[in-house]
């Protein structure tokens, strides 16, 4: 585990802000001024994830949303599932599966473990929840998943708010399949902006390895007018599409869900991506986060 670097506490609404250097830099839990215990990290600026430690099934942030109509449909309401993680900022979406579905097992996979001490210091895991923590390389934890545990596998994974090139490739996918159950569902959260070269090439990569495929994205960002955030589902089974389309639509940030054809013209003849030719995801620009 890393250590950390110094740190220390500025006031904000009257709490404490915590600020600390972390592995991937600059870390600050930030304080809401609307709810009580509630806080936002962020890392070198970027917001990275909203936790509400008195109602962990809130999600503030439209793309945990998105992920969370997703862990809503993996599996009848509240039935417990296994839960993969590639990536874990605050825990948010960990959190959000153990209220929403108790009993559930679920393996968090985090590089910075000098954030997982912070996060585990200051926003504290329910002690009942099976929430496993591993502080290892994303593509490395996955590989320790047995074959075929998961329901679930959601990534979210940005390291300087780029996606790390090793987890954009179909030898990834084949990893994300093994651990996968029958019917499991994949979930990735993507950021991409004009010319969405990026996104089309996930999608691409995806349909290789998936026969079922969903995108779940801002009209705007799917339009190339702005950077933004697409959450991307695949499975081998079909999804449900119904139920999908109308949680985004109902969402206070409505979004689109693009599958079928549609899709796969999206993707505009983009070829599925390999660990040879895998880069990172762009970089957003600085205008995102002011």
């Amino acid at each position: 585990m890393g250590k950390s670097k110094g740190g220390g506490r500025r006031r904000q609404a009257g709490v404490e802000a915590v600020v600390e250097s972390v592995d991937g830099g600059l870390a600050e839990l930030i304080p809401d001024r609307e709810r009580a215990r509630a806080w936002t990290l962020v890392i070198d600026g970027a917001p990275q994830s909203h936790v509400d430690l008195d109602d962990p099934a809130y999600l503030s942030f439209e793309y945990q949303r998105r992920l969370g109509h997703v862990i809503d449909l993996a599996a009848p309401p509240g039935r417990p599932v296994h839960a993969v993680h590639l990536g874990g900022g605050a825990l948010t979406l960990a959190r959000y599966v153990a209220a929403t579905r108790p009993r559930s097992t679920q393996q968090v996979v985090e590089r910075d473990g000098a954030l997982v001490q912070l996060v585990r210091r200051e926003l504290p895991l329910d002690p009942n929840a099976r929430i496993r923590v591993r502080s290892t390389d994303a593509r490395e934890g996955l590989a320790k998943v047995p074959d075929g545990w998961a329901d679930l596998v959601i990534t979210d994974v940005f390291s300087g708010a780029r996606t790390p090139a090793h987890l954009t490739s179909t030898e990834f996918l084949d990893d994300v399949r093994r651990a996968l159950k029958p019917g499991g569902v994949y979930a990735a959260n993507l950021a991409d902006g004009p010319p969405l070269a990026h996104l089309r090439g996930q999608i691409a990569t995806a349909a290789a390895r998936f026969g079922q495929l969903a995108l779940v994205a801002d009209p705007a960002v799917l339009r190339g007018k702005r950077f933004g955030n697409a959450v991307l589902v695949a499975s081998d089974h079909p999804l449900p599409i119904a139920e999908l389309t109308r949680l985004a639509a109902s969402d206070p940030h409505p979004a689109r869900v693009e599958h079928g054809r549609t899709l796969t013209d999206f993707t505009g003849g983009a070829a599925p991506v390999t660990d040879l030719a895998a880069v990172a995801s762009p970089a957003p620009p600085a205008s995102v986060f002011r």
